[in-house]
């Protein structure tokens, strides 16, 4: 742990320390004993143990939505829920940009919201009424997290508050 106390000294005592009694330390140190060192002969035979035939390729019945930095398919692909709906167009949208970009991943994480509200849609349309207080865990969390639990019901109720009088406010004037 290094404190204000910390000298310089100290850190050059743990380098000088013995760790010879460590089982396996210092095994690398020795070049001659590194099996990669120099770079390694390889040899055909070597290969023999990694000969398979790739299993059949899981039939594409539906929509898959691939990378643009892995345009084929990979061995294993979910299919229970091909993009549909306004999240689905979300989704194809996302990944037309790289894995590594917020193009991709913030249309991501709309379309789990998007998906999430057409979920409610879709049961209420079949008749059935979903008890979200249930499914989003918030018994769960009144019951060990009330405090942040109720601040964040009060955060939620201020902005709808606000965004409610700025949408009336909009209203008024014109």
């Amino acid at each position: 742990m290094i404190t204000d106390e910390t000298k310089p000294s100290d850190f050059k005592k743990s380098e000088q320390a013995d760790y010879t009694h460590i089982k396996g330390w210092g095994i690398d140190a020795d070049p001659e004993n590194d099996p990669v060192y120099p770079m390694k002969k390889r040899t055909n035979e070597e290969h023999e143990g990694y000969a398979w035939q790739r299993p059949e390729q899981q039939p594409e019945d539906v929509e898959i939505l691939k990378s643009v930095e892995r345009p084929n398919l990979t061995a294993a692909f979910g299919t229970a829920s091909p993009p549909e709906g306004l999240n689905g167009e979300i989704r194809k949208f996302a990944f037309k940009y790289s894995e590594s970009s917020y193009g991709r991943w913030l249309p991501l994480v709309l379309a789990d919201r998007v998906g999430a509200l057409e979920g409610i849609i879709d049961d209420l349309k079949k008749g059935h009424l979903p008890n979200i207080f249930a499914e989003r865990g918030w018994g769960a969390e009144w019951k060990y997290n009330r405090k942040n639990f109720l601040l964040k019901i009060a955060a939620t109720a201020a902005v709808t508050a606000i965004a409610i009088s700025v949408i009336s406010s909009k209203k008024k004037k014109k």
